[in-house]
C-alpha cells in the first residue's frame, strides 16, 4: 500500500518556521506518511539539508524586507501587503496544481495562507492567534483568522493552559475557530554534556535587522571573559567555522549540531522569536534576548518573560555586553510540553 504523501509547507520568516517543521516532518517519517517539503530561501535550504532524500518544491517568495529603523517596521510591512497577496494567489495556484499531479493526501501549512485546498485534509500551524501591530492588532487579527477558517484544523504549538509560552499571542477569550493545542514543538532534546562555551549567540530573522546586530555584538563581546559560540543563522551551501581568541564563530548548524552546541552552553544570546524560546524551554536554558526592532511579537514575548522574572532582554540600541550580567538574576525557562499530544493522534486527520 502506497504511503500517504503530506505536503509540508513553511514560511521563509528566518529560520524559525522551518526548524519548527523538523519535528514535523520526522513524525510523519515515523508513521509511514511520506512528506513532501515545499518554501523558498533559507528556509528551504535549511530543511534540503535536514531531509536531503525527501522531495524540495519552491514557493514564491512573500519577499518580505524590514525596515532598517525598527520604528518604521510596520509601515514598511503595510506597504508589502500588496506583493504578499499576490504570493499568497500564486500560493494557491501552485498548491491546486500540486495536488493533482503529485497524488497529494494532505496539507501542513506553517504560515504560509495560501497553501490549503478543499479537496484533501489541510493543517495551519500558527502561534499568532492575535497578531499584535500595535493600534491595528484588531485587523491583522481579523485578516489573519479569515485565512486560518480555510484549513480544517490550526495546530498551536503550546499548552492551552498555564504555564504557556505563548501567552496572549496563541489564546483566544471566545473564537469558532476550530483549534488544537499541540504541546510546544522542538527539534532540540536536553542531554547531559561538558560544559564548552560561555556563551552561545545565536543569530536568525530576515535582514538587515540579522547583519545589524551580527556587527553590534561582534564589537560588544570583544572583551568578553569566556569561550564564545556564534552561530550567525546564515544558510549557505558549505558549512563555514572560524576561531579567533576565545570566539568559535559559524554560518550556520544542522540539528546534530545545534542540539550538542545548545547544551554544551552555559547561557544563550539570541532574538526572542518564539521557536527560539520554544528550544531553549525544552533544555530549560537560561538565556538574554533582543527583540527584533520594531516586531511587536518579538517584543511582546521579551517583555511577557522578562516581567515574570524568567529571561532578561533590552533593545537593540541599549545592549551592551554588562547586561548579560542580569542573567543571573533571573529563573530561566522552564520545559512547559511535557503532556504533549501524541503525534499517532493529530495525524488521524489524514486518515
Amino acid at each position: 500500500m502506497p504511503k500517504k504523501r503530506i505536503l509540508v509547507a513553511p514560511l521563509n520568516w528566518g529560520l524559525g518556521h522551518a526548524t519548527r517543521c523538523i519535528p514535523i516532518i520526522e513524525a510523519l517519517e515515523n508513521h509511514s506518511f511520506e512528506p513532501v517539503i515545499a518554501s523558498d530561501g533559507v528556509a528551504l535550504a535549511l530543511l534540503k539539508k535536514e531531509f536531503p532524500h525527501l522531495e524540495a518544491l519552491e514557493l514564491p517568495s512573500y519577499k518580505i524586507e524590514y525596515a532598517q529603523n525598527g520604528e518604521n517596521f510596520k509601515w514598511k510591512l503595510f506597504k508589502q501587503i500588496p506583493n504578499m497577496f499576490s504570493a499568497v494567489q500564486n500560493e494557491r495556484k501552485r498548491t491546486l496544481q500540486w495536488v493533482n499531479e503529485l497524488k497529494l493526501d494532505g496539507i501542513i501549512s506553517d504560515n504560509r495562507l495560501g497553501i490549503h485546498s478543499s479537496k484533501i485534509p489541510s493543517v495551519f500551524i500558527t502561534h499568532q492567534l492575535n497578531v499584535l501591530t500595535g493600534n491595528t492588532s484588531w485587523l491583522t487579527t481579523k485578516i489573519h483568522h479569515y485565512f486560518i477558517k480555510k484549513y480544517n484544523i490550526c495546530w498551536i504549538p503550546d499548552t492551552s493552559e498555564k504555564p504557556n509560552l505563548s501567552g496572549k499571542l496563541g489564546h483566544l477569550k471566545n473564537s469558532s475557530l476550530n483549534l488544537k493545542y499541540i504541546g510546544p514543538l522542538s527539534r532540540i532534546k536536553k542531554k547531559k554534556t561538558a560544559t564548552l562555551y560561555d556563551l552561545m549567540v545565536l543569530l536568525s530573522g530576515p535582514e538587515p535587522q540579522r547583519t545589524l546586530l551580527e556587527t553590534k555584538l561582534k564589537e560588544e563581546l570583544k572583551n568578553y571573559d569566556g569561550n564564545i559560540l556564534f552561530v550567525r543563522g546564515v544558510v549557505e551551501s558549505e558549512q563555514k567555522i572560524t576561531q579567533r581568541f576565545n570566539m568559535t564563530c559559524c554560518n550556520f548548524m544542522n540539528t546534530e549540531e545545534l542540539e550538542l552546541a545548545f547544551n554544551q552552553s552555559k547561557v544563550v544570546l539570541s532574538r526572542s522569536g518564539y521557536t527560539t524560546i520554544m528550544d531553549l524551554a525544552k533544555l530549560e536554558k537560561k538565556a538574554f534576548f533582543i527583540p527584533t526592532p520594531g516586531q511587536y511579537e518579538q517584543e511582546y514575548l521579551a517583555k511577557k518573560l522578562k516581567k515574570k522574572g524568567l529571561v532578561p532582554s533590552c533593545k537593540q540600541d541599549d545592549f551592551k555586553i554588562e547586561r548579560l550580567l542580569e542573567i543571573d538574576l533571573y529563573r530561566g525557562l522552564q520545559d512547559v510540553g511535557k503532556n504533549d499530544v501524541s503525534w499517532k493522534e493529530l495525524f488521524t486527520v489524514f486518515q
